[in-house]
């Protein structure tokens, strides 16, 4: 039996390495405590809950649900984006419900690329953006991430025969992995960037609503000139606590909107409209166990920092996302000092360079983990003396 190529190229998805560590050890007998993935220990809410439990006892909800969902949930996300965002959209146009953004953006490399084109593709970065690149047939160019530039992209650095012959731009703020963010003014830039040079630009803003300080983040279809040149992708999982349930939005450019929607159409039967009806009670209730979810990883965030601080590790404030992205000592590799982690404290967290090249020399913490675990964890962090990580 022969294989395609392109699942040759593929290298095992960092999370399911990462289960499988974590199952090995626990079989084992090992108290193992976990940052290693982005997935909300806090419940769904309840009452989000209960309109699902309403809704899986209506027939016509077992049937197929249509691709471009319920109207009634169109309606329910251009809402949400009018009040969270100023931003109007047409439910019928502008906006598509995902099985998730992760199904989304991997789809989305198809609406635009053949093989032998290129994506603008960050580094570090979700790896999606890359895989789906590849799916398509096509190559990424790489835009490295730099601390130097708050994790930003450099674009004047990309070449100009690139900047040709590049179909697409994948951008992420607030950031996974580097928890950066971006002003107006960075999306302004972007937008101008690709409008000059013919390039579709998707956002994926999954993590907007988790911000610290105060901090409220844009969205890129707040600026002037977005729906012209991009899409952006938005999830409920972080923001609502519903991983599980597997649902997100595109919203944005009519054009693109509707050539996701004709891919999706041919490769899958859209989100169980059960599923749906909880995205409508989750984006038109109350707002409130947002903010409340937002204080726990807050209060979190600040006890890993601590640890890290404690331990040497040079670590920026994180002023949104759920991670915290810290520079590890000279002399380790990411996976190399990830490991070391893993076999001298029995903790897990993901190596920098899972993101890319240009992930080496960072490891990332996720803050979805229960409180008395983050405690247990930071606990052991402390006992952890630098000594212990001399070459």
């Amino acid at each position: 039996m022969k294989f395609s190529d392109r699942l040759g190229k593929l290298s095992p998805y960092p999370f399911v390495e990462i289960s499988r560590i974590i199952a090995e050890k626990r079989a084992a007998g090992v108290d193992v405590v976990t940052f290693g993935i982005g997935d909300p220990d806090i419940p769904t809410p309840q009452p989000i809950i209960d309109r699902l439990l309403k809704a899986s006892q209506d027939p016509p909800n077992h049937r197929y649900p249509e691709t471009d969902g319920l109207p009634e949930l169109r309606r329910a996300i251009a809402y949400w984006y009018d009040q969270r965002f100023g931003v109007k959209l047409d439910p019928d146009k502008e906006v598509l419900p995902l099985i998730g953004a992760k199904e989304g953006i991997g789809h989305a490399a198809f609406c635009f690329l053949d093989p032998g084109d290129v994506a603008l593709v960050p580094d570090p970065a979700y790896p999606v953006y890359n895989v789906g690149t590849m799916f398509a047939g096509a190559e990424s160019h790489v835009m490295p991430l730099y601390e130097r530039n708050g994790w930003l992209p450099e674009l004047d650095a990309i070449p100009a025969d690139v900047a040709k012959a590049a179909k697409l731009m994948w951008l992420n703020y607030p950031n996974n992995p580097t928890s950066a963010v971006a002003t107006e003014e960075d999306f302004v830039s972007a937008i101008s960037y690709c409008r000059d040079n013919d390039i579709a630009l998707l956002h994926d803003a999954a993590y907007s609503e988790v911000g610290y300080d105060g901090y409220k983040a844009s969205s890129f279809m707040q600026v002037d000139g977005s729906a012209e040149v991009g899409m952006e992708f938005h999830s409920l999982s972080k923001t609502y606590n519903m991983t599980g349930w597997r649902i997100g939005m595109a919203v944005g450019n009519a054009d693109m909107i509707k050539a996701l929607f004709q891919i999706k159409a041919n490769l899958d039967s859209g989100v169980p409209q059960a599923v749906q009806e909880m995205a409508i009670e989750a984006l038109t209730s109350s707002q409130d166990c947002v903010d409340e979810n937002v204080a726990i990883y807050q209060r979190r965030r600040d006890r890993v920092l601590k640890a890290l601080g404690k331990l040497g590790l040079r670590t920026p404030v994180p002023r949104a996302s759920l991670y915290i992205w810290a520079a590890i000592p000279e002399g380790f590799t990411s996976a190399e000092f990830a490991a070391r982690l893993l076999d001298e404290t029995d903790i897990v967290v993901t190596p920098g360079s899972s993101y890319g090249k240009f992930g080496e020399g960072y490891i990332r913490l996720s803050l979805t983990t229960p409180d008395d675990r983050v405690e247990e964890g930071c606990r052991r962090l402390e006992n952890w003396t630098m000594p212990q990580l001399s070459a």
